[in-house]
Formats: C-alpha cells, structure tokens, sequence
C-alpha cells in the first residue's frame, strides 16, 4: 500500500481481513447522535501497522429506507479515508458513470475501486450493484458483517451462514 491508491486486491484483502466488533448492532445504532435529519454512529478498529478501520452508520430520521453502512480505511498517519464499501438502502437512484450503466432505484453495495481512484473525478467507492440480500438496515448490517469479516466477540449473533 505504498502507491497513493489502493489496488483492487488491496481492496479486497483489506475487506476480508477479520476484524472485531465489540457492540450490538442495536446498542451501536441506538447510540447514535443525530445531526442534520440523520443518526449517525462509528467505531475505530486499530491495525498493527497503524491504519485504522472506521465502521460508520447513517440513517435518516425521516425515512429508514435512506442508509449507508460504510467500512472506511484509514492509511498509517493519514486523515484521509477511503470508504472500502457502502451498503445503501434504496432512496436514491445510482448510476456507474465510468461504465455508462442504466440508472436504477434499488438497494446497492458500493465496492471502492482502482480505476475509480485513477479518474479523481468520483469517490473512490463510486461503484455499486444493486441487491436483493437485504430490505433494511437491520438485515444490510448482517451482510455488511458477513461480507466485511466482523466477528462479535461479546455477543450472541450467529453468523447468517
């Protein structure tokens, strides 16, 4: 990770790395302060290295439909974070502008990517699919967790799979 952008094995080894979480989801969601018609939440996971992981959650006051789940990736010495992924709940329409796809109105997973990086001209994690594996905030955190490599230590939640 010495190059200014992350490749997309990078990427990928960085999101399958396990990591630790030590909250409820519901504990975590219900701490979370409001602020400009959101709730919003995050959590620091230390690397060896000095990187950091940084979970995030946001959710509109008004329509629980509007939610980003975010594993940010903080490099050694740095303020600059990349959002490694984005679990969005379906209130707003995505397009991927570098791949001219049609824009659609679901829930989606966005995935940073190289080549997004490169342009300078999207957010790194620009990229997204739509999906079926969740419905609300709630089940996308249990995707985000299976996906992402976040194991409980403290808690009963079992793994979806």
């Amino acid at each position: 990770m010495a190059s200014d952008f992350l490749t997309d094995a990078e990427i990928n080894d960085l999101i399958k790395e396990p990591k630790s979480f030590k909250f409820e989801f519901n504990t975590f969601l219900s701490k979370a302060k409001e602020k400009q018609g959101h709730r919003e939440n995050e959590f620091f996971i230390d690397r060896n290295d000095g990187s950091k992981f940084r979970i995030m959650i946001r959710q509109s006051i008004h329509n629980p439909l509007d939610f980003s789940i975010i594993l940010g990736f903080l490099k050694p010495n740095s303020n600059i974070l990349i959002r490694l992924t984005r679990y969005n709940g379906k209130s707003h329409q995505h397009q991927n502008k570098l791949e001219k796809t049609d824009k659609f109105y679901d829930f989606h997973i966005h995935l940073a990517t190289e080549r997004y990086q490169k342009t300078g001209q999207y957010r790194p994690e620009h990229f997204a699919e739509p999906t079926n594996r969740y419905s609300d905030i709630h089940s996308a955190w249990i995707c985000f967790a299976e996906d992402c490599n976040i194991s409980f230590p403290n808690s009963n939640i079992q793994p979806l799979f």
